[in-house]
């Protein structure tokens, strides 16, 4: 924790301090800014309050008083709700805002991390509840060189997986050999055991109408599809480095056709998804060299208005994309201006997805890159999809 940056931004922010909380895992943005010790017993709510200048101050109940060990400051117990009240109101006097896991209107979901009782109890000790959401942008979803170069490499496991799943299809294919789709996700989720990754989910592999569901659950049994010649296939795969607990997730998603000839439709609807990411990917390239301040909402709405000018926005069903952390959805910015309306500026360090879809009731079509923002440039990271793959 970089306690002198946090306080810095608490003045710019006009904030007079950040009261981070946590019960029983409640809260994990709280617990990953303070590098909480998962290994130890934490039944018992806590509060840390990070002031905009001084001392942090710990409040910690009676029988769990090492819970933040290791985090600078100085610690309060107590032992009774009467208590922890009381020790709120007396560090929280003559603060006006101060910013906790809450968002006005649940406007951002994934900030929204403390209950509204707890909001009420900090009121009632004095302050105004101000939303933390962009010091979880600057101090939770940033990325550290070392992050990045992690990251890279998932990317290159994730692909080299993917590159035998499909080298799978072919071979059957043209063999005349059965397989399906569980037996593909099989098959990625070895490759990325052998390579030292991790994935919270088995990856998802999808056939026509099952890919027209986006979060499609492959699974043996009744409804595993066979995968055919003139099928268009689905892969969506994402997993980190399993042995590093500073790894961050790739998270990709690419296309497929089992035919030398692919129809008109697919084509037609692969180009739409396809223009519609590169037409984000350009915006945000362009602004970041730029140096324009960018949104969430708004490179949502580049990538929705391609695909509504060509008359599949109703088929659109989710947001553009989302933050990439330590979860594969993480708490940065999201590409929303659908689902939520994500205000937060793309800033230097975050990560995110690009991940337009149009799902027909017959088939499903979707393209997912990353991008990583530096200083003065973005990058899609790992490999892009250029061309839908022929798999026959």
């Amino acid at each position: 924790m970089n306690l002198p940056a946090i306080q810095k931004a608490l003045g710019d922010h006009q904030l007079d301090g950040w009261l981070l909380y946590d019960f029983r895992g409640s809260n994990p943005i709280a617990r990953a800014v303070i590098g909480f010790d998962e290994s130890q017993i934490g039944t018992r709510r806590w509060f840390y309050l990070i002031p905009r200048e001084g001392e942090p101050v710990a409040i910690l109940h009676v029988i769990e008083p090492h819970a933040l060990e290791g985090a600078p400051g100085r610690t309060v117990l107590y032992r009774s709700w009467r208590e922890l009240e009381d020790a709120l109101r007396k560090h929280l006097a003559g603060m006006k805002r101060v910013a906790m896991e809450y968002s006005p209107g649940a406007a951002i979901p994934y900030v929204a991390r403390v209950d509204a009782g707890t909001v009420e109890m900090v009121r009632a000790a004095g302050p105004e509840v101000a939303s933390s959401a962009d010091l979880v942008q600057y101090f939770e979803a940033r990325w550290t060189p070392e992050q990045k170069a992690l990251h890279d490499r998932a990317a290159r496991g994730c692909h080299a997986a993917t590159d035998a799943a499909f080298a799978l299809i072919r071979e059957r294919l043209a063999e005349g050999r059965r397989v399906t789709e569980s037996e593909v996700q099989g098959l990625i989720g070895r490759r990325f055991a052998d390579d030292g990754l991790f994935s919270d989910h088995p990856c998802i592999v999808a056939v026509n109408d099952h890919a027209s569901d986006p979060h499609f659950e492959t699974a043996a049994g009744p409804d595993d599809r066979e995968i055919r010649k003139g099928d268009v296939v689905l892969i969506d795969f994402w997993a980190k480095v399993a042995a590093d607990p500073r790894a961050v997730y790739y998270d990709a998603t690419w296309m497929g056709y089992c035919g030398s000839d692919v129809p008109a439709k697919v084509r037609e609807v692969w180009e739409t998804v396809k223009g519609a990411r590169d037409a984000a990917v350009g915006f945000v390239t362009d602004s970041v060299k730029a140096g324009r301040t960018i949104r969430g909402a708004e490179v949502d709405d580049v990538s929705r208005g391609f695909i509504e000018q060509r008359g599949y926005g109703p088929y659109f069903l989710h947001r553009t994309g989302h933050s990439i952390g330590y979860l594969v959805h993480g708490n940065g910015v999201n590409i929303d201006n659908l689902e939520t309306r994500d205000q937060r500026t793309i800033i230097p360090g975050v990560c995110f997805s690009i991940e337009p879809g149009v799902y027909l009731p017959e088939f499903g079509v979707r393209s997912e890159i990353d991008m990583y923002v530096g200083e003065g440039s973005a990058e899609v990271t790992g490999v892009m999809q250029r061309e839908l793959l022929l798999l026959a």
